[in-house]
């Protein structure tokens, strides 16, 4: 390599080493406000020193010039001449300045009017005039012509082990001019080397880095590579399988032939021909038996090797989330100050690593999650004061690690989500008329921020107003294959949980089959598998249903969903329970194939592309493609499906008391009643639910008939006898529909009886008009 490339590819290293620089020294300089002080500040010297060293070295006089006036700042800052805030301010500017200088190279040698401005400015605070570029050069600036840095490419550059002796004038042709006579600097710490010798020894480290850059995308061919490899192994099994299966064959013929020449009579001149084909026979047989061994160990040990590179290659894609958090603590405090707050932000396993190609994506979820935790959720200084919080909010991101699926929490203790204030914002950005406000629980109004264009503030500022955050935040997360939720209590705070694929390339699904078609679904979306038996499954909401854990839960077809053929062909039909978010469903299928790790390639061919509920493609060993399915397209479409079409309900909302002993149906009956905009009161047998009927006020009574202490008909009969109760109207839900039973019913006093595996949407909804 000539004088001149090498000291491109330095320049470019510096480049690189320098962004990742600044990071640690912005970090450092935020803690400059906080108890860890002194140890910050000798992180930040160091980190600052070694940059000038570098910089001066490659002859980037403007960086090295900032790097020293920074460098003062901090000492009066710890000598007590610089306020802490006003040197904070400063460094952090600094750090944006040099950070523009790294991409100007004619700036970062000889300056720019904001370079200079900002030396002005860091020399007034520390009492340390700087020299002018060009006035007073180190030997360096001297011998080193300028030579502007090369662009941030792509290919794979591969740094030597020992990096030349920079001591040395590699970059110029000796002799060297002796070096003119430079400012005093000022005097190093004790027991410190020689300033020039520091830098050397720092920059000589710094630019030994035996590490690589390699463009994504290569990165990404190779994860399509290993996985097609692991395809093309598990292929070879099942030729290895056909192989022995075929050689199991011939000796089964051999056999045959065997046992047949022993009962024909030979001839005694054919006899030894016939002993010699019985031991060819036999040791053609034990012959291919070892060679089936020795392939398949062979093509086992291949398939372990290429799992290996495949989970190397997808670890290689993995970046560590500091890289995006490091950013964080500064533009929280900058977003902080400019709302007069005061926010501690505390950064949890920022170690842990997600796929580069996602990297983008998490920062910008997670910086519209930051501003809206400063902005809409903590409280100013005095309000917390006043509250009996501490003045200074706390702001906390946590990942850790769930399977494949990485979860990354953001949460806040300030003012928490009123869901009533939410309801009354949606109706008045006409998001919700107010029945369907008043029909919706509290998590319902909570996700109310994931709609499109909602925002609970009035005015437009610089950072919200404008309705555009949290479903840009729901967008980006779900494209992943990834959920959102979202918890909030008053006054307390609020919690929102990303959960997000840690590797796009590499994917574990399971694999059904659609008559002859195979799909696949993320393994981490899967709760279960289950068989459908007729008994579990209910109507809620009008919609079919199906016990699961205790829970009813969506009961849907995945083929007809699809569009790909028109449903089950069984009494008891196989369903894989999926999960997004808070949502489950049950996906009837036509069976289950496999579960295994795929390579996820993107939809190829015009009749793929941008189809719905489709994620991608991977290819099987049988030379079947799978198409792998967006469970968060398939859920949207779920809870639209689920979702009562209510009818001109009655406009006032009722306060309604349901008293059954069931769990189950009280959830589905309550749930029914809420959709149609009413509230509930739950009580688990009559006689608590005539104490409730006699303490509170309500306009309709739901009941069932077998319960205990106090059944339905008794239960009515008692209410139709007491004096202010009997005016309420009853309607009995009961499982039992025959004829005697509603003459029982009608007896007791009951205003209506409907049964309950009739019980729908417009038929409640009728006969609550009707009676009230």
């Amino acid at each position: 390599m000539d004088t001149e490339s090498l000291k491109r590819s330095l320049l470019t290293k510096f480049q690189e080493v320098s962004a990742d620089r600044l990071q640690k020294i912005q970090l450092g300089v935020l803690d400059l406000e906080k108890p860890t002080a002194d140890q910050a500040a000798d992180e930040v010297a160091r980190e600052l020193h070694t940059m000038k060293g570098e910089a001066r070295m490659l002859g980037l006089a403007a960086i090295g010039q900032l790097a020293h006036a920074a460098e003062d700042v901090l000492r009066a800052e710890r000598d007590g001449r610089a306020a802490t805030e006003v040197a904070t301010d400063l460094l952090l500017r600094a750090c944006d300045t040099i950070s523009d200088l790294l991409e100007d190279s004619e700036g970062a040698q000889s300056g720019t009017p904001a370079s200079q401005e900002m030396v002005e400015a860091l020399s007034a605070a520390s009492g340390h005039p700087i020299p002018p570029i060009g006035g007073v050069k180190s030997a360096s600036q001297t011998a080193v012509p300028a030579v502007p840095p090369a662009p941030v490419v792509h290919e794979v550059v591969e740094v030597v082990e020992a990096a030349p002796d920079l001591s040395e004038p590699i970059y110029a042709p000796p002799p060297a001019p002796p070096p003119a006579p430079a400012a005093p600097p000022s005097a190093p710490p004790r027991g410190h080397k020689p300033e020039h010798a520091h830098e050397e020894g720092h920059t000589t480290k710094a630019l030994a880095d035996r590490s690589i850059r390699v463009n994504v995308e290569v990165l990404d061919s190779l994860g399509l590579l290993a996985g097609d490899l692991l395809v093309e192994s598990a292929r070879g099994r099942l030729r290895a399988s056909e192989v022995e299966a075929l050689l199991q064959r011939f000796s089964r013929l051999g056999d045959r032939f065997l046992r047949l020449a022993e009962q024909v009579h030979v001839p005694n001149v054919l006899r030894n021909d016939l002993e010699r084909i019985e031991s060819d026979l036999h040791m053609l047989r034990d012959d291919a038996f070892r060679f089936v061994r020795r392939n398949g160990d062979g093509i086992e040990t291949l398939h372990g090797n290429l799992a290996m590179m495949a989970d190397h290659v997808a670890e290689a894609r993995l970046v560590p989330l500091s890289t995006v958090f490091d950013a964080f603590p500064r533009a929280v405090r900058d977003i902080a100050r400019a709302q007069a707050k005061e926010v501690d932000l505390v950064i949890e396993n920022a170690d842990l690593g997600v796929d580069r190609s996602m990297l983008g994506d998490v920062r910008d979820a997670l910086v519209h999650l930051l501003r809206n935790g400063v902005d809409h959720g903590l409280e100013s200084p005095d309000e917390r004061r006043m509250l009996g919080k501490p003045a200074a909010g706390r702001l906390s991101i946590r990942v850790r690690a769930d399977g494949d699926m990485l979860s990354i929490e953001v949460s806040d203790d300030g003012r928490g989500m009123d869901p009533q204030k939410l309801r009354e914002v949606a109706v008045r950005k006409r998001l919700l008329t107010e029945q369907q406000a008043a029909a919706i629980s509290e998590r319902e109004a909570i996700e109310l921020v994931f709609r499109a264009g909602f925002s609970t503030r009035e005015e437009i500022t610089d950072i919200s107003g404008r309705g555009v955050g949290m479903d840009v935040v729901k967008k980006k997360v779900e494209s992943l294959g990834g959920s959102v939720g979202i918890v909030s209590r008053q006054g307390r705070g609020s919690s929102i949980t990303l959960r997000l694929p840690q590797s796009l390339a590499l994917m574990k699904v399971l694999l059904v089959r659609l008559g002859d078609d195979v799909y696949g679904m993320p393994a981490a979306d899967v709760v279960a598998v289950m068989r459908v038996k007729p008994e579990d499954r209910m109507e809620v909401f009008g919609t079919l249903a199906v016990k699961h854990r205790g829970k009813p839960t969506a009961l849907v077809g995945l083929g007809p969903l699809l569009g790909v053929n028109g449903g089950n062909r069984f009494d008891k039909p196989p369903a894989v329970v999926v999960r997004h978010g808070d949502d489950f469903a049950a996906l009837v299928v036509d069976g289950f194939v496999d579960e295994r790790e795929v390579a996820v390639k993107p939809c190829g061919g015009e009749f793929l592309k941008g189809a719905s509920f489709i994620a991608g493609t991977a290819a099987l060993e049988d030379g079947r493609i799978a198409v792998l399915l967006h469970v968060p397209d398939i859920m949207t479409e779920v809870r639209r499906m689920a979702r009562p079409v209510t009818q001109s309900q009655s406009a006032k909302r009722l306060r309604v008391l349901l008293v059954d002993d069931s769990p189950i149906a009280r959830a589905t009956e309550s749930a029914l009643v809420k959709a149609l905009g009413h509230s509930v009161d739950e009580a688990q047998d009559g006689e608590e639910g005539y104490l409730r009927a006699q303490s509170q006020a309500y306009d309709l009574i739901l009941t069932d008939v077998q319960m205990p202490r106090l059944d339905g008909f008794s239960f009515t009969r008692r209410l139709k006898t007491t004096a202010g109760l009997a005016r309420i109207p009853v309607i009995i839900l009961s499982s039992l529909a025959s004829p005697e039973d509603r003459r029982r019913g009608a007896e007791a006093g009951a205003d209506a009886y409907l049964v309950k595996g009739e019980l729908g949407v417009e038929s409640l909804a009728q006969t609550i008009d009707r009676l009230t």
